[in-house]
Order: C-alpha cells, then sequence, then structure tokens
C-alpha cells in the first residue's frame, strides 16, 4: 500500500451514534439511521448484500425481506454490515453540517436541460437531468482544479468526474464522498493521481493499474473473449481466444473447451489459456458464428 493511502487511514472505533439494530421479523440483521433503513439480506444462491429502504415506520423487528427494495452492494459478513450501516451514519451526519441547497434553474447542460440542482458553494452547482447530471463549475472555481485533471470546459460529468471536484474542493463533501472520490480518481485516472500525491500505486489500489498490469503480462497469451456452455460436451465451456485477449481483432483466434467449474471462477480481466492444460478444440461448436467452419482452428 502507498504512504499516501495509509497515512489517510486511521483507526478509530466508528460511530454509531443516532443507529437503532434490530433483527427483522424473518431473522435479517436491520439497523435505522433516521428515515433510512438497512437490511442484511442473504440471496438463494449464499451471497450477501444490503438492501434499503426509506420512510418505513413499523418497528424494526417488524419488517419482513418485502420491505427492502433497493440494492447497494454485496456484504461479505455482518460485521461488514455494521461497518457499511456506521459510514452511512457518518455520512449522513457530515451532509447535515454542509450547506447544500436544492433549488431549481432554468440552465442547459451537456445532458439535457437541468431538471434540479444542488447548490454546494459559490461557483458550484451539481445539476440532473432526465438522464444525467454533472457538476458546472465557474471559471474562478474551474482554475482551481489541479492542471492534470483540469477539463477545457467548466462541466465535469457525475459517473467519474465528479471525483475531480471533490478532490479539489474537500470541504465540501463528506468523509465518504472524499473516500469514494479518491478511489474513483485511483481507478480512473491513476497516472494523475500518482504524480498530485507524488507516490506510486499498486496493482491492488487501481483498477487501471491492474488492468495495465493483466494485459502485459498476457500480451502473448490467448485470451477468452467469448464463451458457451457446450452443447456437445457437457461439463465444458467452450471459449473463443485472441492473442491478448483484444476484442477488436481475430489475431489467432483459436477455440478451447474448458471445464465449466474452472471457467466460473476466471479473474475480473478475463481467462487465460493454459496451453498445457486447455488443449485446442476443432469439434462442432455451440457457437452460431462458427457453426459449419471447415477448420474451426
Amino acid at each position: 500500500m502507498s504512504a499516501a493511502l495509509q497515512s489517510n487511514m486511521v483507526a478509530s472505533t466508528p460511530d454509531l451514534s443516532g443507529v437503532e439494530f434490530a433483527t427483522s421479523a424473518d431473522g435479517l440483521p436491520v439497523a435505522r439511521i433516521d428515515e433510512l433503513v438497512l437490511a442484511m439480506v442473504t440471496a438463494p444462491s449464499g451471497f450477501a448484500f444490503l438492501a434499503s429502504a426509506v420512510f418505513v415506520r413499523q418497528p424494526l423487528a417488524e419488517l419482513t425481506r418485502a420491505d427492502f427494495i433497493e440494492h447497494d452492494g454485496r456484504l461479505a459478513d455482518e460485521a461488514e454490515f455494521r461497518a457499511r450501516v456506521a459510514e452511512t451514519a457518518g455520512h449522513k451526519r457530515d451532509l447535515a453540517k454542509l450547506n447544500r441547497v436544492r433549488t431549481r434553474m432554468s440552465v442547459s447542460t451537456p445532458w439535457g436541460g437541468s431538471q434540479m440542482a444542488v447548490i454546494y458553494a459559490d461557483g458550484i452547482v451539481a445539476h440532473s437531468t432526465a438522464g444525467h447530471g454533472g457538476f458546472h463549475l465557474s471559471a474562478d472555481r474551474n482554475a482551481k482544479i489541479h492542471p492534470l485533471l483540469r477539463k477545457d470546459t467548466p462541466w465535469y460529468e457525475e459517473d467519474c468526474e465528479w471525483a475531480i471536484v471533490a478532490l479539489s474542493f474537500p470541504e465540501l463533501f463528506t468523509g465518504y464522498e472524499r473516500a469514494a472520490a479518491d478511489k474513483t480518481i485511483r481507478n480512473t485516472w491513476p497516472d494523475e493521481w500518482e504524480a498530485i500525491h507524488s507516490a506510486k500505486l499498486t496493482e491492488g489500489e487501481s483498477w487501471i493499474k491492474a488492468r495495465r498490469a493483466f494485459d502485459q503480462r498476457h500480451s502473448a497469451d490467448h485470451v477468452v473473449t467469448s464463451a458457451i456452455f457446450s452443447e456437445h460436451h457437457p461439463g465444458m465451456t467452450e471459449v473463443v481466444a485472441v492473442v491478448g485477449g483484444d476484442r477488436r481483432t481475430d489475431c489467432d483466434e483459436r477455440r478451447f473447451l474448458v471445464p465449466s467449474d474452472e471457467y466460473a471462477g476466471r479473474g475480473r480481466f478475463g481467462f487465460v489459456i493454459d496451453p498445457v492444460r486447455h488443449a485446442q478444440y476443432h469439434g462442432p461448436s455451440s457457437f452460431i458464428g462458427w457453426r459449419g467452419r471447415e477448420d474451426g482452428s
């Protein structure tokens, strides 16, 4: 872990003030933070996830799975559920201290007409439209963005670029938002993050760096680009793989049969063919596009 990240991690006891914990009528761990109710739900497949609901008035012990609509990400265990509850409670406490103003403005944005605006401070306004949204910065505010991340236009979209605004004006964002912004920039603009912090990120600290490392390690390997359960070989998955896994090319495109259980455990950047264990396949194909080819290689 980089020193810059380590310096931001301070051991502390989670502040659970204002949080009510209980067990629901059907055995779910649940918690209430003001109008928000969170639950740890276990899916039929066995994994757990965080679910939420708002403006649920009945006692926590009377709630059931049917009361929760929103799906807010996976959970490893109940300890992580309590940590997420504490994180959410802290975020709400921080929000209450900020002077954000919700209003409506007749403004044209790159994503359409503004339907709702939130004024974070003078010259920093977040706009929501029917399909997307983002921040608009005044010229003075935009000039304060670090040159490596500053845009030529004053608009910063809500998916990733919002993090640039949060990094530049941390006093206007909650601790939760600042942490999310730092993660977004590490994952999206790792080179800029390293230059700004004068530190190096490891593969585990940045999605982009991990992707680059994977591509470099496997630039000469066959990496799967398409897969389908084999109708001709039960328990096997038929795959198409190309050198480097580049979907834009069919460079040395080949088919292989891989045990389905093994393929199910593939990494986040793809499945790498092991020529020692995965034999090239030339038999009948389950891919419509491969049927009728004289040579499946």
